[in-house]
Formats: C-alpha cells, structure tokens, sequence
C-alpha cells in the first residue's frame, strides 16, 4: 500500500527555479511509491496552516524553498501532537540548515535523498514561545534578509545580503544587554549575537565555531562586543575572516539555554526572518525532537 505525501513548496523561492523541476521531483516521489499531494503556498505563514491542516494521515511531509519555507513546515509540524518526518527540497537563495544537513543544492538530487535517504534526529530551538531550525541572531544586519525583497533575492542571490549590508553600515548600533546562562552571566555593548545549530550561516561555513553537531542538545553561541576604537574593529573583522586571528570583542561557548535581557526591544531574526522585539529571550535547545530525511552519509562539520 502506497505511503502518502504531502509535498508543500514556495513557487517564488530561489528564482522560482521550482516550477522547472516539479514534474521530474513529483515523478520521482510517485515511481518511490508515495501518492503525493502537492500544495503550493499562497502567502508568507501558509505552509504552516497547510501542516496543521492537512497533515493527518500522510505519513511524510516534504517541503522545498527557502529556510524560510522549512522553517515554516518545522513550526506547522512542531504545533502537532505527533510529528511526522520531513524531507527538504532546497530551493532558496541561501539554504544554510540544507548544507548542514549534507543535502544536495540540486533538486533531482534532493529529491532522491527524500525517497532513499536516512531519517535523522536533529535539535530545534525554542526561543520565549516560537520554534527556529538553526538560527536565533539580533544586531549587525540581521534584519538584512527578512527586509530584503523576494525579488530582489531571487535577481542577485548573496549578493543581495552584501549590498543591503553594505547600505547599513553608517547605521550600525550596539545594545546593553545581559546575558546568563550555566550560571555564569555577562553585561556589556553588544554589536551581535547568534545563538546556532548548523555549520553555516548566511551562506557562510565554519562561523559558528569548530566541533558542531546538530543533535548534541548544545548551541553554538557568538556575541560580539561593540569596538572602542577602529583598532578594535579591524581586529574583529580580521577575526572573523581569518579563525586564526582571536579577538577580546568576540566570545563564543557552547550552551543548553540562555537568557538574553535588555532594558528596550530588541530585534531578533530567526532563521533568517523576522522574530520579533523582546526585552527578554529565553532560548532552549529541544535535543533530537526533529526528524528530518538527510544522505545516509552522517552529517559532518
């Protein structure tokens, strides 16, 4: 007896590259043995109603677009009492939990990995009451992806993140915050933040820092601290660039949870999109709650 689908994708995602390898994606799913329901999404926040809704008595829920889109599919699933594995058809302009995960930036190729691939226990973030796959970041542009354009996006791809960064740059500012966790806490100025699971970021690779695993219930922490003077700040970009080079302004720990507190809003991104303003963020790492389709390669930093 055939196992059921239901195969959610954004259309505009990644050039919207989709609708040229849809037919091929949903014959692959078919001659597997799967009868498939396909539903493209209308509007940001509907792949998470289309889980909630629609999700009994599929045995697998596979979605392609974004992190955005997967986010979505990971946040409708998680609102579920029971929650079903999830295959991922990457399709964006970034797909950092894809290149995590070791799946394939070609769509044949990930589809295959859904139909003959492993299922994998992985972490998920909670931070106050929303779910995040990968990425719990505020400050230093990280409101550069969910107020730059789809279009645009799908026009110019990273470099779309590059040239809205760059625009910010006279504005930057830092934030008074204190942050706790493992019973130790830290104060001070702080120009960014990112608390991760994944081994790349803006579609950058080794920035969360070295010996990363994704269903080891720790995140990856990175804060840095706001510069005193432009030797400060070279120092920090020399840093980042080159994981030789250390800096007094960057820290980074491994941690379960933390609790980030600040006296005004603070913005937050998660996974790329816009989380909301908080004062106060407690952010906890839900160990192996997510099952996701991966290679049968085990996925490596």
């Amino acid at each position: 007896m055939n196992q059921r689908m239901l195969f959610i994708y954004n259309p505009r995602a990644g050039k919207a590259q989709i609708r040229s390898n849809l037919l091929d994606i949903i014959d692959i799913f078919v001659k597997a043995g799967y009868e498939v329901t396909a539903y493209p999404t209308q509007a940001s926040g509907d792949a998470v109603r289309a889980v909630r809704e629609r999700r009994d008595g599929y045995d697998i829920v596979v979605c392609s677009g974004g992190d955005g889109t997967l986010d979505e599919v990971v946040s409708g699933m998680a609102k579920c009492e029971h929650m079903l594995p999830i295959g991922y058809v990457p399709a964006g302009s970034t797909n950092d939990f894809a290149t995590s995960l070791g799946i394939p930036k070609n769509m044949i190729r990930a589809a295959d990995v859904v139909v003959n691939g492993r299922d994998f226990a992985c972490d998920l973030g909670s931070f106050n009451h929303h779910n995040f796959i990968y990425v719990a970041a505020f400050g230093l542009f990280t409101d550069v992806s969910y107020e730059t354009d789809q279009n645009v996006k799908n026009v110019l791809g990273h470099a779309a993140y590059l040239l809205e960064g760059i625009r910010r740059l006279p504005s930057l500012r830092s934030y008074a915050l204190k942050i706790s966790y493992d019973g130790e806490v830290i104060e001070g100025e702080f120009w960014y933040g990112m608390v991760s699971n994944s081994y790349s970021v803006g579609g950058f690779r080794g920035i969360t820092g070295k010996d990363v695993l994704l269903d080891d219930g720790l995140f990856e922490v990175m804060l840095i601290r706001k510069p005193s003077n432009p030797l400060d700040l070279n120092n920090i970009i020399l840093a980042l660039v080159d994981k030789r080079v250390k800096s007094e302004h960057i820290l980074m720990f491994k941690t379960a949870q933390l609790t980030v507190e600040s006296e005004e809003p603070l913005a937050w991104a998660l996974d790329g999109e816009f989380g909301g303003e908080h004062t106060r963020a407690v952010i906890s790492n839900r160990q192996k709650v997510l099952t996701i389709r991966v290679p049968d390669e085990t996925p490596q930093a």
